[in-house]
């Protein structure tokens, strides 16, 4: 049987997602993929993974307060990576690929104690700065891809490879569509996701509130809302008379994106690389309390090519915001600039990237593509 390629990834949609996408550019290519994961992204019904071989191994994070959970997760970890090397002796994978998070922790390190029967590993970073299962990782890695060339906190002798952030086909496909200025109506998105729609929820609909009535007028806004949030931001929407589409979920993303004029987000990974891909002008406000901040890390890479804007959350305040957007959308050519900095910076070929280098090590290793 043909030897698979072993995708290691769980936690949040930001290391999730890259591994998904990798997976369909490899299965595209005809490869056996078989995915390792925890029990939070076991039940993501990911269509990628329908028809793969799926793994839910124990582990947790080390990260956290108190002695007790620390050892409770080290225990998780060692039985998850025991778990993972009975999995990979009978898999006999050519490459095992991992995406950060402690849910690839336990499949990398089984992985080198495999010795003459070890694959290829090559780990994938998507955040401005390495990730701390990634920096544990890194140094006996065959690679480590970049989603950032100039990522921070890299240990000296890692071997870095630059490819991008893989993204959502779908959102890929946006790359080089253009971007179209406003002439009358601006299509607002407004992206939160699960820990950072309630503040979005709180300041959006009271920054425009402040905007002039003529400019008020001109706006769409397309917003994702924690479900308990829905009634009271609808019907702050409704007051002033400003057209909403309210959800806890978009499944569409990608066609949302190819609508939106500017959008206003936390940072990160996956959604600073598919505001590039989509070529969108964004606010962005990082996450407050994401482990090294990585978040701002990320935001300011935008922020640095005229992309974006970025706005700590303690200053994003209804007023600031009313200010933000009465700036933008009343300088000529503002929301355009701000597009094509953002395309410049898109790597629609990420996927593709990640599974030409990952395919190139394991063939070092002896194993055919």
């Amino acid at each position: 049987m043909t030897r698979p390629i072993v995708i290691a990834a769980g936690g949040t949609g930001g290391h999730f997602f890259p591994a998904e996408a990798l997976a369909a550019e490899l299965l595209r290519r005809g490869h056996r993929i078989a995915l390792m994961t925890d029990a939070r992204s076991a039940d993501y019904g990911s269509a990628v993974f329908a028809n793969t071989e799926r793994f839910v191994l124990q582990g947790a994070g080390l990260a956290g307060r108190g002695m007790l959970r620390a050892a409770k997760g080290a225990a998780a970890l060692v039985a998850g990576t025991m778990q993972a090397r009975g999995l990979l002796l009978r898999l006999k994978p050519q490459a095992v690929v991992g995406f950060g998070g402690y849910p690839s922790v336990p499949p990398l390190l089984a992985a080198r104690m495999l010795g003459g029967q070890r694959p290829a590993t090559i780990l994938h970073e998507q955040n401005a700065v390495l990730g701390r299962a990634n920096r544990l990782l890194s140094r006996g890695a065959d690679a480590l891809a970049l989603a950032i060339a100039n990522t921070q906190r890299v240990p000296e002798g890692a071997n870095r490879v630059p490819v991008g952030n893989p993204v959502r086909p779908a959102v890929a496909a946006l790359a080089g569509q253009g971007f179209i200025q406003p002439q009358g109506s601006v299509r607002l998105l407004v992206l939160g996701g699960s820990l950072g729609a309630r503040i979005f929820s709180d300041v959006v609909p009271a920054a425009i509130a402040e905007l002039p009535a003529a400019l008020r007028q001109r706006l769409s806004v397309v917003q994702q809302c924690r479900t308990e949030d829905l009634p009271r931001v609808r019907a702050a929407y409704e007051e002033l008379h400003v057209p909403a589409e309210l959800s806890p979920f978009f499944g569409d993303v990608a066609g949302l994106y190819s609508t939106a004029h500017l959008v206003i987000a936390r940072a990160g990974a996956s959604t600073v690389a598919e505001l590039a891909c989509a070529g969108r002008p964004s606010l962005l406000v990082p996450l407050p309390g994401a482990i090294d901040d990585h978040q701002s890390a990320n935001a300011r890479a935008l922020a640095d090519a005229g992309a974006a804007q970025v706005v700590p959350q303690r200053d994003f305040t209804p007023a600031a915001l009313a200010k933000a957007l009465q700036d933008l959308l009343e300088t000529p050519d503002a929301l355009a600039r701000a597009a094509a900095a953002a395309a410049a910076l898109a790597a629609p070929q990420a996927a593709a990237t990640l599974a030409d280098l990952v395919l190139s090590r394991a063939a070092a290793r002896g194993f055919q593509e």
